[in-house]
């Protein structure tokens, strides 16, 4: 998979991107072939138990992309830019941007629209790719008061397709829609040439991505955007308990076990 592949795939196959945060979470997503593997800093929230993404530093996100990377060492990459990784200047976003790269990232992701145009201009004018992220942006969670869809509105819809069109001239790539109502991702989707990749926006976006502990059913949270494939949850949970009574009554370990 590469950049062009993925622009190339806009309206014609479905992109498929889910989330990655660690060597066994990276095997898996790149054996069953998925387009892209984002390691989201999202990771705040799944991986190192925080109540939002803002707590995520560079240090937190280079650590998981190097994993991630080790676990798909074929896979496209998309590293997720942190609160403050980006939103300082131009010349702070071109050297934490160049830090995923390095770290094993095929491309970065920042949220925010309009405002971003230049920063994200800079970005792709030093030869790293970079895909946008409009609707709910959970780096904002604080401003936007809490988890909530955008686009119901008039001024709501003005905006997103204007960030869209924005992104897009500003030269990314692609553009996640979380959050969005299903009607004003549609538009969007129609209104750039760009793919879309929706999380809560509906079905006419180019692509869809979900967080891993979600579609394996590892997290406990419940969204009406999620679609849980399996309860590895309480799989793990059995068998850990399981290997608790076995050592309380034991029988674990047994003579095949011994050397």
């Amino acid at each position: 998979m590469n950049i062009r592949k993925i622009m190339e795939m806009k309206g014609k196959e479905p992109i498929v991107m889910i989330t990655a945060y660690d060597y066994p979470s990276a095997k898996i997503a790149a054996g069953s072939e998925i387009d892209i593997l984002l390691v989201g800093d999202s990771l705040g929230n799944v991986v190192l138990g925080y109540d939002s993404t803002v707590p995520v530093t560079m240090e937190d996100m280079l650590i998981h992309i190097k994993a991630v990377r080790r676990g798909a060492p074929e896979a496209f990459i998309v590293g997720d830019m942190p609160f403050l990784s980006y939103e300082i200047g131009p010349e702070k976003a071109i050297e934490n941007a160049g830090l995923m790269l390095k770290a094993g990232a095929n491309a970065v992701k920042l949220e925010g629209g309009e405002e971003f145009a230049d920063t994200i201009r800079r970005i792709t004018s030093s030869g790293i790719p970079v895909m946008g992220h409009l609707g709910f942006t959970p780096q904002s969670v604080n401003l936007l008061g809490g988890h909530r869809v955008q686009g119901k509105t008039p001024e709501s819809r003005a905006k997103l397709l204007k960030d869209a069109k924005a992104l897009e001239n500003a030269g990314c790539f692609s553009i996640v829609l979380e959050l969005v109502t299903e009607e004003v991702a549609k538009e969007i989707t129609e209104s750039v040439k760009i793919p879309t990749i929706g999380i809560g926006a509906g079905r006419y976006c180019d692509g869809q991505v979900l967080v891993f502990h979600d579609v394996v059913g590892l997290s406990q949270g419940e969204f009406k955007f999620v679609k849980r494939y399996a309860d590895t949850y309480n799989i793990m949970l059995n068998a850990v308990t399981q290997y608790k009574e076995d050592v309380k009554r034991k029988i674990f370990p047994d003579e095949k076990n011994v050397f």
